[in-house]
C-alpha cells in the first residue's frame, strides 16, 4: 500500500483531524521502523472563474482547486456567494510557496491582469 493511500491526504476526515502537523504525527508513528522521511509539498494553483449570470470575475488561490470551486458554487464563500453560480476561465500552478501563490494573485487581480482574464471570458463566450 502507497504512502498517500495509508494516509488518504485528500480526504474530509485528514482535513478535519487537523492540519499537516497531525498528518506528519501519523505518518511518524506508521513508519518509524520503516526509516522513511515524509516530505509533503503542498502544490498551490492560482485560478479565476466567472460569474455565470453576472459580469463578475473572482481570482483566488488554492491547493485544492475542484473543493475550491465546488464552495464558491455552493454559496459557501461569504464574498462570491451572491454571483454563483461560476466557471473556471483561467488556472495555472504556481509552485510550493504561499508567497509565490498570493503574488500570482496579486497580479491577476491588478488591471491589467483582469483585462486579460476579461479577455479571456470573452473569447470562451
Amino acid at each position: 500500500m502507497e504512502l498517500v493511500d495509508m494516509l488518504d491526504l485528500g480526504s474530509s476526515a485528514s482535513r478535519r483531524a487537523g492540519s499537516i502537523p497531525v498528518i506528519r504525527t501519523l505518518a511518524k508513528k506508521l513508519f518509524r521502523n520503516e526509516g522513511l522521511f515524509l516530505y509533503l509539498v503542498m502544490i498551490y494553483k492560482v485560478y479565476a472563474i466567472s460569474s455565470l449570470t453576472k459580469n463578475y470575475i473572482y481570482v483566488g488561490f488554492s491547493t485544492e482547486l475542484e473543493v475550491r470551486l465546488n464552495r464558491h458554487n455552493k454559496g459557501l464563500n461569504k464574498t462570491t456567494a451572491s454571483y454563483a453560480p461560476f466557471r473556471l476561465i483561467y488556472s495555472e500552478v504556481v509552485g510550493t510557496s504561499r508567497e509565490e501563490a498570493r503574488f500570482r494573485e496579486k497580479y491577476w487581480k491588478s488591471g491589467t491582469g483582469k483585462r486579460k482574464l476579461r479577455i479571456l471570458r470573452d473569447e470562451l463566450d
